[in-house]
């Protein structure tokens, strides 16, 4: 055999074994990040296409990564608890002040932790990493605040954005993400 030939069939299946592999990783990667994300990933499949939302999504991770998340103290933990309940309680007379509050309470929780909080779709993306299946509900929630502010949301709305902020607001403050201790 021509050693043109040889080399170029080990060519070629070098070529070939490179392209099942690099299609075995990100086939994986994907599966990965599916699983993780869960809802949300398929929300920013949707809006940016996927390898697009792969690389936000992976870069949401490295994100969260470097923030310097804290839990809360006993003591933070049951103010907060305290303050919420007082949210709910406050719900039958108040809806509209009562939503306005729970969503305050979240940032304020979110900050504690050590969140940046100054912009919603950032704290949205960051609860996304170790809350991926309440993350779709918080949004939800907030919408219904923003369009409570402008005085469009109805009452039914409103204890539905008060259920979302409650979810979210129980892992916040119960749940320790991998690697965190309570102090």
């Amino acid at each position: 055999m021509d050693t043109r030939l040889i080399f170029t069939l080990i060519a070629v299946a070098a070529l070939a074994v490179l392209l099942v592999v690099l299609f075995y990783t990100r086939r994986r990667r994907s599966v990965q990040l599916r699983e993780r994300f869960g809802p949300e990933y398929e929300r920013i499949v949707r809006e940016r296409g996927t390898g697009r939302a792969e690389a936000e999504l992976q870069n949401r991770v490295k994100r969260v990564e470097r923030l310097r998340l804290q839990p809360l103290s006993q003591s933070a933990r049951r103010s907060y608890l305290d303050r919420w309940m007082e949210i709910q309680r406050r719900f039958v007379d108040d809806p509209k002040g009562a939503v306005f509050a729970a969503d305050e309470l979240i940032s304020e929780v979110m900050n504690a932790e050590g969140y940046p909080v100054a912009d919603f779709e950032q704290r949205a993306a960051d609860i996304s990493v170790e809350h991926p299946l309440l993350v779709s509900n918080y949004r939800v929630a907030h919408d219904i605040t923003l369009r409570e502010r402008g005085g469009e949301a109805t009452t039914e709305e409103l204890r539905k954005a008060i259920v979302h902020y409650r979810f979210l607001f129980e892992q916040l403050i119960e749940s320790e993400p991998e690697g965190r201790e309570v102090a």
